[in-house]
């Protein structure tokens, strides 16, 4: 008896299938898993006391604010800080404080865009769930109205138009974040200015044999061979030398004048002795393959073929242009010598270049 009373005294309210159509549920007849709905709506404390709200409004513009000063002690941190300038830091051991200092900054800037956003969410968006039924993929015009509704009425339960504050904070720290992507972009490289359009060579710089270190005679290139040649002056354990060796590298070759076809190149050769620049013009390898039956010479990176007796033109691969060629004569005691610089840049195209 005391079972039995004991159900009987259980209110209807707290069955499942009261529950279920208390909550919006939909219940099957002799369903043992009847789908028991949404837990009543809790209020949260912002819902109900303004001046919660207004506290989770400064926190979230607090933080806004805070990412926004990240993004300018970020840029100001590239500024400051030398790149070359080590420090030790505990636990990370010997780093560089402008990496270190690049990366605390970037990272602070963009949590607190992300907690903002969170933070803006949890306590002042609408958090009531709603249930709606699955519908087709293509919608009804009163599905449409509802949707709009939907995003109208949700719009103004974010309080995006009333919270003045967390939006220009959000607007002000999304807007700045990504300058420091555009600070970055220094890190390329200072302006090369015309440093692409010139190199070592001048009028009188005598041509080094790369193997020798010798000033070049025309005695010593014979027909059919292929030498290596840098300027006068420009040494091995010179500091700039791989800078400046990567665009004044040369090669020369000697040719029957007969063979030439290019009256500019047989102008700017000496006794059939041609100079051309090493430096490819696709991606800048170094040129160093001679076929002396055909006066081809071929980059070895990307299979580019350049005719040494037709000015050094295309005849295939990707290489968008000849390469360029340095005029030579020789000197009153004997040896070999530059007329000036490259006519045009050497080495890959570029936008600034003419050609």
């Amino acid at each position: 008896m005391s079972e039995t009373g004991s159900h009987e005294n259980v209110s209807d309210e707290n069955l499942p299938s009261e529950q279920a159509q208390a909550h919006g549920a939909v219940e099957k007849a002799d369903d043992p898993f009847a789908d028991p709905g949404l837990p009543p709506h809790e209020h949260r404390i912002q819902d109900i006391d303004e001046r919660a709200a207004k506290r989770s409004e400064r926190t979230v513009a607090l933080m806004f604010t805070v990412s926004m000063l990240a993004t300018v002690a970020f840029i100001a941190s590239y500024v400051a800080f030398p790149i070359d300038k080590i420090v030790y830091v505990w636990p990370l051991g010997r780093v560089s404080i402008l990496n270190l200092a690049l990366g605390l900054t970037l990272g602070i800037a963009l949590f607190f865009i992300g907690a903002g956003a969170v933070h803006w969410a949890r306590t002042l968006m609408s958090d009531e769930e709603m249930v709606d039924e699955r519908h087709a993929v293509a919608a009804d015009p009163e599905t449409e109205a509802k949707v709009k509704a939907d995003f109208v009425q949700g719009a103004k339960e974010s309080g995006f138009g009333r919270r003045k504050l967390i939006r220009n904070t959000m607007f002000g720290a999304v807007a700045l974040v990504p300058l420091s992507g555009v600070v970055l972009l220094r890190d390329l490289g200072p302006l090369p200015e015309d440093k692409l359009t010139h190199t070592l060579w001048r009028k009188g710089k005598l041509l080094v044999n790369e193997n020798t270190n010798e000033p070049l005679r025309p005695e010593d290139v014979s027909v059919g061979s292929l030498t290596f040649a840098r300027p006068e002056g420009l040494e091995h354990d010179d500091e700039e030398f791989n800078n400046e060796i990567a665009k004044a590298a040369l090669m020369i070759v000697r040719l029957e004048p007969g063979d030439i076809k290019d009256k500019k190149e047989l102008d700017w050769s000496h006794e059939g002795i041609v100079a051309y620049s090493k430096i490819c013009t696709h991606v800048g390898c170094p040129v160093s393959l001679y076929e002396q039956q055909t006066h081809h010479v071929l980059c070895p990176c990307h299979q580019s073929t350049f005719d040494l007796s037709d000015g050094a033109r295309v005849i295939f691969g990707p290489a968008g242009h000849p390469l360029p060629q340095l005029k030579i004569s020789v000197n009153k005691d004997g040896y070999l010598e530059a007329q000036g610089d490259f006519e045009e840049p050497v080495g890959p195209a570029y936008w600034e270049r003419k050609r």
